[in-house]
């Protein structure tokens, strides 16, 4: 069964989708500050559809318009996210940018459009909170 296009995916996932492997997107995280995947127990990243979008127009200034990344940095600095993404995709990420990010994910659920989504989150949540209580139960 195929994920739905509101659901977060997995480095692996968004590799996939990005067409560029997984240490290619973890360096970009390294170079680019407005990559901000979330990050769950353990390190564990998941993608939001405006990661994607943001992720593959990185992709494509950098492998098809021929910027570096320095390039790049310096678009997003003087223009901001409208020209690397797109005016609609760049609301997304900025009202996404504009939330707390000590805020749980669990209270930003019920923003979220669909019933998978929302328990997509809430699993997230539950899987972290297991991590920590193994770690406390291991010491």
């Amino acid at each position: 069964m195929a994920k739905s296009a509101d659901a977060f995916r997995t480095i692996s996932e968004a590799a996939e989708e990005v067409g560029a492997p997984q240490h290619v997107l973890r360096f970009w995280e390294t170079k680019f500050s407005f990559i901000t995947p979330v990050k769950r127990a353990g390190g564990r990243r998941f993608y939001r559809p405006q990661d994607i979008a943001v992720l593959k127009a990185v992709r494509r200034l950098l492998h098809e318009d021929g910027l570096t990344i320095r390039g790049v940095q310096r678009l997003y600095k003087e223009q901001g996210l409208k020209t690397l993404v797109g005016a609609d995709m760049a609301g997304l990420i900025e009202a996404r940018d504009a939330e707390s990010p000590a805020e749980p994910l669990i209270s930003r659920a019920p923003a979220l459009t669909g019933v998978t989504e929302r328990l997509n989150v809430v699993l997230m949540d539950l899987e972290q909170a297991k991590a920590r209580l193994d770690a406390v139960l291991r010491s």
